[in-house]
C-alpha cells in the first residue's frame, strides 16, 4: 500500500514522485504556465461569456534596459554633447591663445636734416643721385629669402610665415591708400585677434608711448601735407628662425623710399623721404594656419623729419628747400617709469640725394 500523501491507488505512472522518469523534462512548471500566450477560460467563463474555450494572453512585460544602462547611455550624451559644444566654442585654442596678449613695442625716431633737404623736378632724378638708386620698384623689393625646414616646423610652415611677413609689410608700406591715411582693415586682417586691440587705439588716440603709435604698425603721411608722385622703391630682407618647438619668428628689415610733395601742388620739386623699419613677427602653429600674425616690436627710422613734430599719428615730411624747425622733442623725464620715447637723431649727409 501507499503511504498517507500517495493517491489511493499509488503514484500514477509517468508523475514525478517516482515511477518511470521518462517524461520528466516534458512536465509544465508553474512559470512556464504564466509566460503561456494562451490560458483556457474556465467553464463558468465560457457558459455566461459564450467565450471560445482559450484566449490571448497578453505578453508579459519585460523591463527594457536596465537602471544601469540607462544612466550610462544618459552620462555618454552628456559627455558627447560637452565634447561638441568645447570644440565649437574655442576650436584650436592653443595654451598662447588662452595668455593674455603680449603688446606691441615700437620706436619712432625722427631724423632732422642738416640742411635744406634737396630736390629736382622728377623723381627719377633724384633717385639716379641717391643711394636708392638700385633699389626695386614696390612690392618686388620685398623678396622672399630660401628656406628650409627647422626642427619642428615643416619647409611649408616655414615658407607661409615668411609670406605673411610679406604680406604686412607690402600691405603697410607699399599700399598706396594705406599710406595717405587712408582705410588700414587689409594691415588690420593680418594680426592674430589679440592685438587687434591695441592696433585700434593707435589709430583711435595714438600716442608717443612706445605703445600706441600708428606709425609703429604702418607708415602713414598726412595727406592734406604731401602726395605720393612716383614710384616707391624698396630694399631689405627677410629671415626666419624658430624661438622654440611651438613658434617662428620672422625679422624683416626694409629700407623704403617715397617720392614726396606738397599736397596738389604740381610745380613743386620733389623730394626724397626715407623709412627704415624693422618688424619682428612671432607665429605659431594656429597663426601659420589662419594666416595671421603677432608683431612683438617695430623700430622706425624716418627723415627728414623734424623732431618738434609728433610723429605718432602720422608722418610730417620735411619737402624740397624745407629744413628743420628749431627745438627738439618733448623732455624725456629721468624719473618716470616707463620707456623714453623722446628719440631723435641726425640724417646722414650721404643718406640724401647729391647735389
Amino acid at each position: 500500500m501507499g503511504g498517507p500523501s500517495d493517491p489511493p491507488e499509488g503514484t500514477p505512472e509517468g508523475a514525478p514522485g517516482g515511477g518511470d522518469d521518462e517524461y520528466r523534462s516534458v512536465v509544465f512548471d508553474e512559470s512556464f504556465v504564466r509566460a503561456a500566450h494562451l490560458q483556457e477560460f474556465s467553464a463558468q467563463e465560457r457558459i455566461a461569456e459564450h467565450a471560445p474555450a482559450v484566449r490571448r494572453r497578453p505578453p508579459l512585460r519585460r523591463g527594457g534596459l536596465s537602471r544601469q544602462a540607462l544612466i550610462l547611455v544618459v552620462l555618454i550624451a552628456i559627455a558627447f554633447g560637452t565634447a561638441v559644444y568645447m570644440g565649437v566654442r574655442h576650436p584650436y585654442q592653443s595654451p598662447a591663445a588662452r595668455q593674455a596678449a603680449e603688446q606691441v613695442r615700437m620706436t619712432v625716431v625722427p631724423l632732422v636734416p642738416r640742411g635744406e633737404v634737396p630736390g629736382a623736378a622728377d623723381a627719377e632724378r633724384l633717385y639716379a643721385r641717391s643711394p636708392a638708386a638700385q633699389f626695386r620698384a614696390g612690392a618686388a623689393g620685398v623678396t622672399l629669402p630660401p628656406y628650409r625646414s627647422t626642427a619642428h616646423f615643416a619647409d611649408e610652415q616655414v615658407r607661409n610665415a615668411l609670406l605673411t611677413a610679406k604680406e604686412y609689410v607690402v600691405r603697410s608700406s607699399l599700399d598706396r591708400e594705406v599710406l595717405v591715411g587712408g582705410e588700414t582693415r587689409s594691415v588690420r586682417v593680418l594680426l592674430a585677434p589679440d592685438q587687434t586691440g591695441q592696433f585700434d587705439e593707435s589709430f583711435s588716440d595714438p600716442a608717443a608711448d612706445g605703445r600706441h603709435a600708428a606709425t609703429g604698425w604702418l607708415v602713414r603721411f598726412d595727406p592734406a601735407r604731401v602726395e605720393l608722385v612716383a614710384e616707391i622703391r624698396v630694399r631689405g630682407s627677410l629671415r626666419a628662425l624658430e624661438s622654440d618647438s611651438s613658434t617662428l619668428e620672422v625679422v624683416a628689415a626694409h629700407t623704403v623710399v617715397y617720392p614726396l610733395r606738397p599736397t596738389g601742388d604740381t610745380r613743386a620739386e620733389v623730394s626724397l623721404f626715407t623709412v627704415r623699419r624693422e618688424l619682428h613677427f612671432r607665429f605659431d602653429r594656429d597663426d601659420l594656419r589662419l594666416h595671421q600674425t603677432r608683431l612683438t616690436l617695430t623700430s622706425i627710422q624716418a627723415g627728414p623729419l623734424s623732431c618738434a613734430e609728433d610723429a605718432a599719428g602720422y608722418l610730417r615730411p620735411l619737402l624740397a628747400g624745407q629744413s628743420a624747425k628749431k627745438g627738439g622733442p618733448a623732455g624725456t623725464d629721468p624719473y618716470a617709469t616707463g620707456e623714453a620715447t623722446a628719440l631723435c637723431g641726425t640724417l646722414a649727409e650721404s643718406a640724401q640725394p647729391k647735389g
